[in-house]
């Protein structure tokens, strides 16, 4: 299968879902164009909080679509934009890419993925007992996150649903993605 995006969202306020959109614009060094997280340092409130003054290292938002089969498998209803994503995406392992790697969204976009998202408890507000199954332990102990993936946008562009999805994975050694 090819990797594909199959939907894009934004929101220009604060809220936890994100409406869909025919078509969403990526502005380099920024993220999505009119989306509330958009910005060269950081916007998720908490992150604010903390230091205003950090790198946005979350300018974009993207999951795959084969985790709302799993979801549904368990029970829940899950849909684009359903967990603030900007991009979902189709055909493509985005949680076992490593930090570095390019993705093409379109014919012009280009996104670096930076790290994992890490889901917080608003995800129990959306669908209660949704957070157990977007975060979880291995056999080992480690903690797998679920959620998708951050990145920032490197070259801008239009990005629309049925735009090919490439990906150029970075120099070797690969750096396994931890959360941002």
């Amino acid at each position: 299968m090819n990797a594909t995006v199959t939907a894009v969202s934004s929101n220009d306020v604060y809220s936890f879902t994100k409406p869909a959109r025919e078509s969403i614009t990526l502005l380099a060094g920024l993220g999505v164009e009119g989306d509330v997280h958009a910005g060269s340092t950081v916007k998720h409130r908490s992150r604010v909080a903390q230091d205003p003054t950090q790198p946005n290292l979350r300018q974009v938002h993207l999951m795959h679509q084969e985790l709302f089969a799993e979801l549904r498998d368990a029970e829940f209803e899950v849909g684009p934009g359903d967990l603030g994503e900007n991009v979902t995406t189709s055909g493509i392992d985005l949680l076992a890419l490593p930090v570095g790697t390019l993705l093409r969204l379109g014919n012009e976009a280009v996104v670096e993925v930076t790290g994992l998202r890490n889901p917080c408890l608003q995800i129990d507000n959306f669908q209660e007992g949704l957070l157990r199954q977007v975060v979880g332990r291995a056999d080992d102990g480690t903690v797998v996150r679920k959620a998708g993936v951050m990145g920032v946008v490197t070259t801008g562009g239009i990005v629309r649903p049925g735009d090919a999805v490439e990906v150029q994975l970075p120099a070797e050694p690969h750096r396994p993605l931890k959360r941002v």
